[in-house]
């Protein structure tokens, strides 16, 4: 098919780079110039000094594995999103498989989720021992489909043969909400948990309510390219439950409660006590970040709607957080080409959607309906630069050849 026929041509050519961080699949135009996709260095430097007090602080202490430092991060980006508690990780797909586990998700279990989406997501179900089925996604939001949702459910509840179906894992994905009134009515229907999916949505909202308050629990991603980056791998689970959150602290340091004995089986994925620190610094600044993404993805909308693309709708009641900005056009492989060699840093997320992947082909499909819109989508997206610091030169030299490319 065009989309595995594109991907492994890419995949041969020296001047493109595959890259697999935290599971995150995606395509990225090295640019000649300095427009870069994004631009975690620029995030360091913006709060640099800061930073490095942070950083100088937690040398000075020489207490370097949780402790206060970690508590503070936790409780702060809590109170960010609007619940009780918060419980640091390893990393982002730690966060969804801790979370997972918490809901007392493992063996015989089934997991529903979305095939766009980062690699990621899929893996930390089969972590847990359950088994993945996506669901396909909305054409305009690129979140998961109601209605596909609720008839793969159905069929489930009716057919025991493949195990207890337990979760839906909605992914907010490019800083866009999932239909979360929906997915919760259909959860609360049919007895299921739901594990959202935030690694791309930090701050973004939904009816005046930030994502993360929706479901049982939720997952963010910290890793450097998200709007909330650590330097380095980092991740946090919040729940306003608080046996969950019980759960959660005891699951990530080996199902201890007290110190060396452990009640329940658990693993070790501790946050990094100079990530916190430096997460405390950044967390203070989320919101006008994300004012800036917004205010450049108004641009990019304004100026790029005389052209034939279709670019991101928001609705009304959605604050849009734009991890990135992804716009969808015909021939889009020529056009990804021609703004790499202009030196526009441009990517693909994702190229290939999970259930084509060859690790997951013929295991994660659905048993009704199919994933067409998923896959007629991934021949078409494309995502433009998208960071805080994206200069105004920048956003207008991507704009112009952008417009050049369909004048020539």
């Amino acid at each position: 098919m065009a989309a595995a026929s594109f991907f492994r041509r890419w995949t041969a050519e020296n001047d493109r780079i595959l890259q697999a961080k935290s599971g995150e699949l995606f395509m990225i135009a090295t640019p000649k110039k300095a427009i870069l996709q994004t631009n975690p260095k620029a995030s360091y430097l913006a709060y640099k000094s800061e930073i490095d007090a942070a950083i100088q602080r937690v040398l000075d202490s020489g207490f370097y594995i949780l402790g206060e430092e970690v508590a503070a991060f936790e409780q702060e980006f809590a109170d960010f999103i609007g619940v009780p508690y918060g419980v640091s990780v390893a990393n982002g797909t730690d966060a969804l498989e801790i979370a997972l586990r918490a809901c007392n998700v493992g063996a015989g279990d089934v997991v529903l989720t979305v095939s766009h989406t980062a690699v990621a997501t899929v893996a930390a179900i089969e972590l847990v021992g359950a088994k993945p089925i996506c669901i396909d996604i909305d054409p305009v939001t690129f979140t998961i489909d109601i209605d596909h949702l609720e008839a793969e459910i159905q069929y489930l509840q009716q057919s025991s043969e493949l195990g207890t179906l337990k979760a839906i894992i909605p992914v907010h994905l490019y800083g866009y909400p999932a239909n979360m009134p929906a997915i919760m009515e259909l959860a609360q229907r049919y007895g299921l948990y739901v594990i959202e999916d935030c690694a791309q949505a930090h701050g973004a909202m939904l009816d005046h309510r930030k994502i993360g308050t929706w479901g049982d629990i939720a997952a963010f991603s910290l890793y450097p390219t998200k709007n909330l980056g650590a330097i380095g791998d980092a991740g946090i689970v919040v729940t306003q439950r608080e046996d969950l959150a019980d759960r959660l602290k005891s699951l990530r340091q080996y199902g201890w409660r007290e110190r060396y004995i452990s009640d329940i089986p658990g693993m070790n994925s501790r946050l990094d006590v100079l990530q916190a620190a430096i997460l405390r610094v950044k967390l203070k600044y989320l919101n006008r970040d994300n004012q800036s993404r917004q205010t450049i993805a108004q641009t990019y909308t304004t100026q790029l709607a005389h052209l034939p693309v279709q670019l991101p709708q928001v609705a009304e009641n959605v604050s849009h957080v734009y991890h990135q900005y992804v716009i969808q056009v015909e021939q889009r492989d020529n056009l990804f080409n021609f703004l790499k060699q202009q030196g526009v840093g441009v990517a693909i997320h994702y190229p290939l959607p999970v259930h084509l992947q060859r690790a997951y082909q013929g295991r994660v499909s659905p048993h009704t309906g199919d994933l067409k819109t998923t896959e007629q989508l991934c021949q078409k997206i494309l995502s433009l630069p998208m960071h805080p610091f994206l200069t105004t030169e920048e956003v207008q030299t991507t704009i112009a050849e952008l417009s050049k490319w369909f004048k020539d």
